[in-house]
């Protein structure tokens, strides 16, 4: 496989790695109509399991269709398509080859009790991944839940066994439980601290929220304002999180989180550009729109990426 400088100064900075993980980093990072530019869109379509049926694809029917997913993605010119088995393997066959895929090995949903710790069922393995061809599995860890320090276990394990078998790892790391308010969940030293934890975990690529300027850690607080740590703007904010995961070193994309107008989301992608993050992983705010209107605000955020926006 050809890849660019960018791309080659990316893969360096994973030292120590298999040569196969290292591969099928550069396949994500090699496709699409991002392809060899260090940034990427992710489509990931997990919200069937998280959300339910309606809630997830009834604005957009069409989207009850795995296959439907797989082919945004592909006619978008996505970097990489992310889903749990079932999603995968209905279209796997008839998709293979034609964009990288990512296997989601854990899940939650909606019916489970409010009041009970959060965590997600492991629903899928590393041998899934390298039966349907995946390039990497992802997986959801909760900071801030009682049930965190299992979820740190597992990943671990599986990120283990995924390496030795040339797979790589992306890590979803969402603050969420029984340590942290609502404003907590999204407040910038959380989301740096979510950051942290996935690159010591060994994520290849993380995936984390956009933050806010609210700081929830009365310590953490102390530091920021005596270390006058900008975090007044979103790009500030990506900057800050990019250099919580190793100074930059480890790939950062962000969720595009609930559906919102096309220039709320065209505006999350210039702060995620001008703060050096790596890309979107988009789901809702794609896959709920027309197909014709989803293409192109796809395509207006590679422009964007692209510096041309």
């Amino acid at each position: 496989m050809k890849t660019t400088k960018i791309v080659q100064k990316i893969l360096s900075n994973y030292e120590g790695e298999t040569p196969g993980v290292k591969a099928k980093l550069a396949g994500i990072l090699m496709n699409g109509k991002l392809g060899g530019t260090g940034k990427m869109i992710i489509l990931p379509v997990d919200q069937g399991f998280e959300h339910g049926p309606a809630r997830s694809f009834a604005p957009n029917a069409p989207g009850y269709d795995p296959h439907y997913h797989y082919q945004l993605a592909i006619d978008a010119g996505l970097s990489a398509y992310a889903a749990p088995l079932g999603m995968i393997e209905a279209g796997a066959d008839t998709f293979a080859g034609q964009i990288p895929t990512i296997l989601k090995v854990n899940s939650a949903n909606s019916l489970i009790p409010g009041d009970a710790p959060k965590t997600q069922a492991i629903t899928a393995s590393v041998d899934d991944a390298l039966r349907l061809g995946c390039s990497a599995i992802g997986f959801t860890i909760y900071p801030g839940s009682s049930a965190a320090l299992d979820m740190f276990g597992d990943i671990g394990e599986m990120r283990k066994e995924a390496a030795a078998k040339g797979i790589a790892t992306v890590i979803w790391s969402y603050p969420r439980g029984e340590a942290l308010d609502k404003d907590g969940e999204t407040a910038i030293d959380i989301a740096a601290y979510a950051a942290q934890i996935a690159a010591l975990l060994g994520a290849h690529i993380i995936k984390i929220k956009l933050s806010t300027d609210h700081l929830s850690l009365p310590e953490a607080k102390k530091v920021y304002e005596a270390q006058d740590i900008d975090i007044a703007t979103q790009a500030a904010r990506v900057r800050h999180c990019v250099q919580s995961a190793f100074d930059g070193r480890r790939l950062m994309v962000f969720s595009g989180g609930a559906a919102k107008g096309t220039d709320a989301v065209y505006d999350d992608a210039r702060a995620i550009r001008d703060g050096g993050g790596n890309g979107s992983i988009i789901g809702r705010n794609s896959f709920q729109r027309d197909r014709s209107d989803a293409l192109a605000m796809l395509g207006k955020l590679m422009d964007i990426y692209r510096g041309k926006d």
